[in-house]
């Protein structure tokens, strides 16, 4: 009998900025501008390469919204010798490929230009959906329109951008804004072809937030949802599940293909009050199913050649890699 394959991908975690012009509700990623608010280039620098040297073949580049619109910030970019932060992810992006590590980058609402520019030094691309609903957590996030993240999500599409979207359960949302959400993600990947995985991520409470005191999600909801997203979508979009997150161990069985990306070096610093698996216990959580290492470009955009020509050395270098430690393990 073939066992079930469940994938992951070995990363390093840089959030470039923790400025943001949205204030959700659950949010404990955001800082004020202050010191400490931008990630050095040589912090960048050395955590690429302490990453490369451990296995890291993605680096996740993620930043607060247009931290530009926040008063104050743009004095600590120019510090560093840039004048906005898609500059500054960019040049981060292209030392990540030096360093022999995969660029994603998540970076909220872009344009269909500013993607078109950061396409060529990355392998893939993100934003989470969240929810197609209209709910009081994002009442003062103006980035988290479900019409502007749909066509951010369509423009990558166009673009022929390897991309990943999920929802974020228990904020607000029903379970018929889930069915939603899950159509209008189905629907534009029929049409595009680019999501290569959707997550499913439930909201975790943070303190001092103002959802400090909702409840989050428990494991039944979560399974009823990712069954929910397998009917839905089609077969070649891979649902995904944080494990630091939930017992992933129980959701497995749900219709679980991925466990996203796993850390050695660095934490979640959306979610730092929940440190990642090692790999040895990502074994443990998917039973019997078989655990293989994948790249943060799937294979089969590699096959299509959805990547800048750039890219494809440093590529089909790292491919060889996690597929030499999949078979090897």
């Amino acid at each position: 009998m073939q066992h079930r394959i469940i994938t992951f991908s070995r990363n390093v975690f840089l959030p470039l900025t923790t400025v943001c012009r949205n204030r959700c509700g659950y949010c404990c990623f955001r800082t004020p501008v202050q010191d400490g608010c931008l990630m050095n280039p040589g912090s960048v620098d050395r955590t690429l390469r302490n990453g490369a040297a451990l296995g890291c073949t993605e680096a996740l580049f993620t930043f607060g919204e247009r931290p530009e619109e926040e008063p104050g910030f743009l004095p600590f970019l120019k510090r560093i010798g840039y004048t906005t932060i898609l500059d500054y992810c960019e040049a981060m992006c292209r030392k990540s490929i030096s360093c022999g590590v995969l660029p994603h980058t998540n970076a909220g609402i872009l344009t269909f230009e500013e993607m078109e520019r950061l396409r060529t030094v990355n392998a893939s691309m993100g934003l989470m959906l969240e929810t197609t609903a209209k709910i009081p957590a994002h009442a003062a996030s103006k980035g988290k329109e479900p019409s502007a993240r749909l066509g951010m999500i369509e423009d990558a599409g166009k673009l022929k951008i390897p991309f990943t979207t999920g929802l974020l359960l228990g904020i607000g949302e029903t379970m018929a804004d889930r069915e939603e959400s899950l159509l209008a993600i189905r629907d534009l990947h029929e049409r595009y072809g680019h999501i290569q995985e959707i997550i499913i991520q439930n909201f975790c409470p943070k303190p001092g937030t103002p959802m400090a005191q909702f409840p989050s999600p428990g494991t039944d909801e979560i399974c009823t949802t990712i069954q929910m997203a397998r009917d839905i979508l089609p077969k070649d979009i891979a649902i995904q599940i944080p494990p630091n997150l939930i017992d992933a161990s129980r959701l497995i069985i749900c219709g679980v293909d991925d466990l996203g990306g796993i850390s050695p070096l660095t934490i979640d610093y959306v979610n730092p009050e929940h440190p990642w698996p090692a790999v040895e216990e990502l074994k443990k959580i998917v039973g019997d199913a078989h655990l293989r290492e994948r790249l943060c470009i799937y294979p089969q955009y590699i096959k299509r050649g959805w990547y800048h020509p750039d890219l494809q050395p440093l590529i089909n270098r790292l491919a060889q890699t996690v597929e030499a430690r999949s078979s090897g393990s």
